[in-house]
Parts: structure tokens; sequence; C-alpha cells
């Protein structure tokens, strides 16, 4: 089996549930708009990506105003804020165990997001999930200059630890756009999951190399 070191795992809908409300909320701030969108269109459309380059790109889509969406943005942001606080976010069943498992391995652990390292951290602070027991990097949208499926964020996850060869690194995520992000950086394992946005269908599109339902799986082949 492949000789991985370093584990990129997406965040929302792959190491931890928080129920989509992301896309919910997402979905809200378009249709404060005046559109209709579902969150069917919303997930598909836009899962994985940073979030005002999703909303544009959905407005794009759907024949809105692209000019709009650093409005529709700012109003999302704050929704979003307003639906974390009273959320209730567990990990994905398995996931604490795995990401333990794999540490005591000597396996480095980065956790990835498309969200703000805001948003990102109040999940984590949510979870009391800490740094160097759970996860030994968080890197978000706000660290790179381009998001995914650029493979910036793997990059710099490689970087913060020394790791030259792409082929050491294992890329996991449940929307199309994580594995993409893995094939461009070069990632000697993709894996897609079933745990959050997208679906079997829409995810086999990218050819990842496994499909499991949770990340917990990939322990079996690791």
């Amino acid at each position: 089996m492949k000789n991985i070191e370093l584990l990129v795992l997406d965040m929302a809908g792959t190491t931890i549930n928080e129920d989509n409300v992301v896309y919910k909320t997402l979905m809200n701030a378009v249709n404060d708009y005046g559109y209709q969108v579902s969150l069917e269109k919303v997930l598909s459309s836009c899962a994985g990506m940073e979030k005002l380059e999703a909303i544009s790109s959905l407005l794009k889509e759907i024949g809105g105003k692209e000019e709009e969406a650093p409005a529709i943005f700012e109003s999302f942001s704050d929704q979003l804020k307003e639906a974390y606080r009273n959320l209730n976010v567990q990990p994905i069943n398995g996931v604490e165990n795995f990401l333990i498992k794999m540490r005591s391995g000597n396996k480095k652990i980065v956790l990835n997001t498309g969200y703000t390292s805001e948003i990102a951290q109040q999940l984590l602070d949510k979870l009391g999930w800490k740094e160097n027991r759970h996860y030994d990097a968080l890197i978000t949208a706000d660290d790179v200059s381009e998001s995914r499926p650029s493979p910036e964020m793997i990059y710099l996850a490689m970087k913060k630890f020394n790791i030259i060869e792409p082929e050491k690194v294992l890329k996991a995520g449940d929307s199309v756009i994580d594995i993409e992000e893995g094939k461009n950086a070069g990632c000697g394992l993709t894996i897609a999951v079933l745990s959050g946005a997208q679906s079997k269908t829409e995810l086999e599109k990218s050819n990842p190399d496994y499909i499991f339902n949770t990340i917990s799986e990939a322990e079996e082949i690791l």
C-alpha cells in the first residue's frame, strides 16, 4: 500500500456533521434576493467551493445578477454566524478515533476547508477539537490566494510538514471539487465520502481512488 504521511481532510460533511447548515444558509441568503434555488441545486453547484466564488457561479448558472454576489455573501456570513451559535455540531461517526489513531501512527492530519478561518475555528471550538491532539494544522480559504479545486491548500499543507512528494498525501472530501483538488495536487490517494454534500453518482464523476461511507473506513487501506 502507498506510504501515506499526510492526510488532508475536508471539514463539513467529511469529518464534521453540521447538518448541511452552510448550504441551507447559502440557499436562504440567495433566495432573500428574490431567487428560488433549491438545496439540491446549491449542494450540487456549490459543494466544496470558497463561498463567495460559490455564490457568484451559482448566480451565473441561474441567470441571476452576478454583481449581487458580494452583498449576498455578506448576508450569508452574518446568517451563518447566527446559525452556528445555535447549532449542535457532531463529529461524523468514527472520525474522532480515526484521527487519533492516524496521528499515533505518525501521520499528519490537516483539516482544510473552503470556509473562512473564523467559521472553521468556530466549528472546531464547538467540537472541542484541539490542535496537536485531533489534528496538526488547519488550512482555510483565507490562507491561500486560489481556492479549490486549485491545489494551493494541499501544497501549503505539504510545505508545513516538509513533505516533498505528493504521492505521500491522501486527500478526502465529500464533493467533486475536493477530489479535483487532490488530483490537481498529484495526491497518492483521493477518497470521496458519502457522509456529506454529494451523492455517489456525482462523486463518481471525479474518479476518486475509493468511495467510502465515512472517512474512518480508510483505516483498512492505511
